[in-house]
């Protein structure tokens, strides 16, 4: 029969054992513990890596606007040639006008059709490679009766050409009817011999009804782009009238053409 001391160092082994199975307890959880910590830091140091890559990689609120809109020239460029209607090349040309207004930038993608209106895309596709284009403001804004958007003029005054003229009219709407879309040429009342760089969009539908020399040269459409266009109309036009210049102006900055 065991005697009592037997019983008390059998019973103070116990208890080492369970005082030792217990600290092992809590070291196997803090070593868990401590894992999980060092995992969910090594996580979020990554996470702030990749935050810091994108936010240095993103384009700055400038790139993406665009920031102000650089002022068109107004000069005088009529030193230039007339192109021969085959220069067209009796195709479609895709042109690229690259504009900006106010803090926007915008592609406003034409599609020429050579076909139909062949001196105009050749004059204009000539021009528009010449540079001719580049660094010019659209100078007039309608927002009542027509609505169109008017550009192509270096001058700004409305006068401007490129040093040439031609007509006749080409590719007309027999209803006056210029579709949201249109681009066209511009011209003086009464004269189809008149037209030469400048030109308009059409943002809204519109009837503009022939004169003594007939209609207006159709010669492209919109094909993305003309939610510009609409927006600068949305603004208006300097001095609140409803023919003038746009409150915001528009640079066109560059042409493509392909």
């Amino acid at each position: 029969m065991a005697s009592s001391k037997q019983r008390q160092r059998a019973q103070q082994a116990k208890q080492a054992e369970k005082q030792a199975q217990r600290q092992a307890a809590r070291r196997a959880r803090r070593q868990r513990l401590w894992a999980l910590i060092a995992g969910v830091t090594v996580l979020a140091l990554v996470a702030a890596f990749v935050i810091a890559a994108l936010i240095n990689n993103a384009p700055d609120d400038a790139a993406t606007s665009g920031g102000a809109c650089p002022a068109g020239v107004e000069e005088t460029r009529d030193d230039y040639e007339l192109a021969d209607p085959s220069v067209a090349e009796d195709r479609t040309w895709t042109v690229t006008l690259q504009a900006c207004s106010g803090d926007t930038e915008a592609d406003i993608v034409l599609e020429l059709d050579g076909e139909n209106a062949p001196q105009a895309v050749a004059s204009f596709v000539t021009l528009a490679q010449a540079g001719y284009f580049d660094g010019t403001g659209c100078h007039r804004l309608t927002t009542e009766g027509i609505f169109v958007l008017q550009c192509g003029d270096p001058t700004f005054t409305g006068s401007g050409s490129p040093g040439y003229s031609f007509g006749p009219i080409e590719n007309a709407p027999d209803d006056d009817v210029y579709p949201a879309g249109t681009v066209a040429m511009a011209r003086r009342g009464g004269d189809a011999e008149s037209m030469g760089s400048q030109f308009f969009l059409v943002y809204e539908e519109s009837t503009i009804p022939s004169d003594a020399a007939g209609g207006y040269t159709v010669f492209g459409t919109i094909t993305s782009g003309l939610d510009f266009v609409q927006a600068v109309a949305d603004a208006g036009e300097a001095g609140g009238v409803s023919d003038g210049a746009p409150v915001d102006p528009v640079t066109i900055e560059g042409v493509e053409t392909q």
